[in-house]
């Protein structure tokens, strides 16, 4: 690729040129580039610009959208009790002081100091840097199976959750004017894949909303909706204890969910699914949650990767070789690195919001004190508890390891959390005052499905342009001009008597 572009010139950044600079003449002061605007590099790079000054750090973020997305949010976005454009945070609002480029990563050479960036139009280009902070996240963790690629939905953004909610309620709408009973149980069939946090809080949430929604539809009864949950282990929420599990899977099967544990799908090509143990059914509806993978861009770079595909980090969160010596100028955090837990020996802190955004804070403070020659500081948390959604006013949760909390006031317990960990204070009073107005006003439940292809009308309303050698139909009308030239009185002629 060039090493550098006219797109990369117009991306020159306030802080300095975004290309090497020329030899001999170093860079006024030091650039850190994140790579990745979720919550690891969303934090790293506010905290970095709280400790540090222009004068000290140029700081630039690089993420394809832009913004970042709160991802415990998604059930509830799915389910219309949040205001989808209240789940993210916008990068050039929550970024002060910070630089930032839309763009995809595409390529890391850190011996170089240089990242290649493709935005979203135009020509690849290199910027280069003098500390590295790799917080680019996880994908969705598929496999090769038949049918999952044309028929799955996924749910890590904010879109995938808005394409949930507006399919599901889609699918309603139009099962109440279908008489077909075999093709109105395949459109009121939804299937969710994975058991995990992710999983059972989207199940929850969404079923909750579809029950809701139906009562304003006479042609369908409630018994008339099935949703599945496919788990390939032998429970569901391995993130609390077996109490809470059993909890959950107990109070799901009384909502008539039907849960198929150490179960996997197999296929489901034309909605027709298959489940490893042998049952068959047809569904509309499937949502993929099952787990996550780092970040594939890393495998095209010269960082060090464990088995997984995530970056090796030290306590300090600095990226280090297989043998433990440190990289220099490189951090990593999240979902893509695998970060030593200090409290369980052996073990690495889990990919959740919890853990990322308190990465994210100690990379920023980390880095502060290089930058300032002081020694970093080992990054070490305790796990405070897990919370999950199940629907309006149903949860669970475990707090600290011990304390276990169930229905109503688990639900509120996360609620409460998450809004309080919801960047910035806009974001944290237009949640809550979302919730205060549904509550009062009941939420809606109405699906914009045009959303997803806005000029689908507009097309079909649209008339094609008639071919300049196509003869005029039979009994059509003629040009004025055309007409007056051919018409008998024209050509002298008087019509017969």
């Amino acid at each position: 690729m060039p090493e550098s572009s006219p797109a990369a010139a117009d991306a020159a950044l306030a802080t300095g040129e975004l290309m090497p600079a020329p030899a001999g003449k170093p860079r006024k002061v030091p650039r850190v580039l994140v790579l990745g605007g979720g919550t690891v590099g969303l934090y790293s790079a506010r905290r970095l610009r709280r400790r540090l000054g222009r004068r000290d750090a140029a700081i630039v973020v690089v993420d394809p959208r832009p913004y970042m997305t709160y991802a415990p949010f998604l059930p509830e976005t799915a389910a219309g009790s949040i205001d989808p454009r209240n789940v993210v945070a916008p990068h050039r609002r929550a970024l002060k002081g910070v630089d930032v480029l839309q763009g995809h990563v595409t390529q890391i050479q850190h011996a170089d100091r240089r990242v290649q960036i493709t935005p979203i139009e135009g020509e690849p280009y290199w910027v280069t840097y003098d500390h590295l902070v790799v917080g680019l996240g996880s994908v969705a963790r598929t496999l090769p199976i038949p049918g999952l690629a044309e028929q799955g939905i996924g749910f890590k953004n904010v879109e995938e959750a808005i394409a949930v909610r507006n399919h599901v309620l889609g699918r309603i709408d139009v099962a109440a004017s279908t008489w077909d009973p075999e093709l109105r149980r395949k459109m009121l069939t939804f299937v969710f894949v994975g058991g995990g946090f992710a999983g059972v809080e989207a199940l929850g949430e969404v079923e909750d909303m579809a029950r809701y929604a139906v009562r304003h539809y006479k042609q369908i009864e409630p018994e008339e909706m099935r949703f599945v949950l496919v788990e390939g282990s032998p429970r569901i929420l391995p993130e609390v204890s077996d109490e809470l599990g059993g909890y959950t899977l107990e109070q799901l099967r009384k909502r008539d969910i039907e849960i198929f544990l150490s179960t996997f799908l197999s296929s489901c090509v034309d909605g027709h699914i298959v489940l490893s143990n042998g049952v068959e059914f047809d569904a509309e509806t499937l949502v993929w949650t099952a787990g996550v993978k780092a970040n594939p861009v890393l495998q095209d770079s010269d960082l060090p990767l464990d088995k997984m595909g995530r970056v090796i980090c030290n306590e300090y969160l600095q990226i280090t070789a297989e043998d433990g010596r440190v990289v220099a100028d490189a951090w990593a955090a999240g979902d893509c690195a695998a970060v030593p837990d200090l409290y369980n020996p052996g073990k690495f802190c889990p990919p959740n919001a919890q853990h990322a955004l308190r990465e994210g804070n100690h990379i920023g403070d980390n880095l502060a004190l290089v930058l300032r020659s002081a020694r970093p500081t080992p990054y070490k948390h305790r796990n405070v508890g897990a919370v999950a959604s199940l629907g309006m006013y149903k949860g669970v949760a475990q707090m600290f390891g011990r304390i276990k909390v169930r229905g109503f006031l688990a639900w509120v317990l996360h609620r409460t959390y998450h809004v309080f960990a919801m960047p910035t204070f806009n974001r944290k009073l237009r949640i809550a005052a979302g919730w205060t107005g549904s509550v009062l006003l009941r939420r809606e439940v109405v699906a914009l499905g045009s959303l997803h292809d806005p000029r689908a009308e507009f097309r079909a309303a649209s008339v094609p342009p008639k071919p300049k050698d196509q003869p005029a139909a039979p009994g059509a009308a003629l040009p004025p001009q055309k007409a007056e030239k051919d018409s008998p009185a024209a050509k002298g002629d008087t019509p017969a008597a």
